[in-house]
């Protein structure tokens, strides 16, 4: 039987155990809080995190690092980016050699501007052959219910990719594979950014107009940052791009829009964020992902957008005339139709 660790024990990383348990491993999760752990190896229920969904009893919880790592095969990470760095680093020497890495994380780190995949390798001191990131349309609580979804495992080696596609696929779970790392990864990070901009159009009371406009809009400066860190231009038609993006912009389990809706109806960040009662990846990562695309001038409107809203103090009422009154260009082109 193949054995697998999570490292966090989160709602993505507890859900993700399920669906590792569901296709047949043996699972151990990590958690720091101990407590945590301990209550859900008595009730095999994440009450703090994935509260109501019964796991199954093949998966056993500990805050003890090496415990968990130990004699694994297969390694998955879903921690927050932002302490993502601090918390692995410990744990480099315990992990297995030669097993595959699979980040799970959405983001970009906010004090070096590097995409989760190659924070975690740093970390963890990995070639980039044994990485795989795994990103798709796959809100944790839909996935806890067993409802259909399918995904992306992208790595730069082929047999990485295939063997951690094989090792997590179920009856519910489908993944596909990739060999395009930074767009896959790319794809979810910053669909959570735009997903806190259709949040706070719908919290404004903005309809489906404003809706289709952010999404699609969203994913074109997602390709564009995409194409000049060398991203592969299908990626962001598939799963891992548009399919994601849809998921996370259009559903109230989207943590990231749930918070965008409360920014949206007036809440200030702290509560919104305290009121999300989750991390929300997207309030850090806007402002890494307008810091790298100023770097590589990259024109991202909305993400810098929202970057502004939740840390320049940029109203939300100006956020839809900020990108409307921009100067007008051609839909499929950055140059200007009046170049003038």
């Amino acid at each position: 039987m193949t054995r697998a660790a999570v490292i966090g024990s989160g709602a993505w990383g507890t859900t993700f155990a399920q669906v590792l348990a569901d296709a047949g491993c043996d699972v151990a999760v990590w958690g720091h809080d101990d407590a945590l752990c301990r209550r859900m190896n008595a009730t095999h229920v994440n009450d703090a995190h994935l509260p109501g969904v019964l796991l199954p009893e093949i998966i056993r919880a500990s805050s003890d690092a090496a415990d968990v790592l130990a004699g694994a095969d297969l390694v998955a990470v879903a921690v927050p980016v932002q302490v993502a760095r601090e918390a692995l680093a410990p744990m480099a020497a315990a992990v297995p050699p030669g097993v595959p890495v699979v980040s799970l994380m959405k983001g970009v780190e906010l004090a070096t501007d590097v995409l989760a995949s190659r924070m975690l390798a740093q970390a963890l001191a990995l070639p980039d052959e044994r990485v795989a990131v795994l990103s798709g349309p796959n809100l944790a609580k839909e996935i806890a219910a067993r409802q259909p979804t399918a995904t992306v495992i992208a790595s730069v080696s082929d047999d990485t990719a295939t063997l951690v596609a094989r090792t997590v696929q179920t009856a519910y779970f489908r993944p596909y594979t990739s060999s395009d790392v930074v767009g896959v990864e790319l794809c979810g990070a910053v669909k959570n950014v735009i997903a806190i901009a259709v949040g706070i159009a719908q919290g404004r009371g903005l309809g489906y107009n404003t809706t289709a406009t952010l999404v699609t809009r969203g994913l074109a400066e997602i390709r564009r940052l995409g194409l000049r860190l060398g991203a592969d231009g299908e990626t962001f038609a598939g799963l891992a791009g548009a399919g994601d993006l849809m998921a996370t912009c259009a559903s109230p389990l989207s943590r990231n829009h749930s918070l965008g809706v409360l920014l949206g109806q007036g809440a200030g960040l702290d509560e919104a964020i305290t009121r999300t009662e989750g991390t929300a990846e997207g309030v850090k990562t806007s402002r890494a992902v307008a810091e790298l695309a100023a770097t590589l001038e990259v024109d991202m409107p909305i993400t810098d957008a929202v970057a502004k809203v939740l840390f320049e103090g940029l109203p939300v009422d100006d956020l839809a005339p900020m990108l409307l009154g921009r100067p007008m260009k051609a839909e499929a082109a950055d140059v200007p139709l009046d170049a003038s």
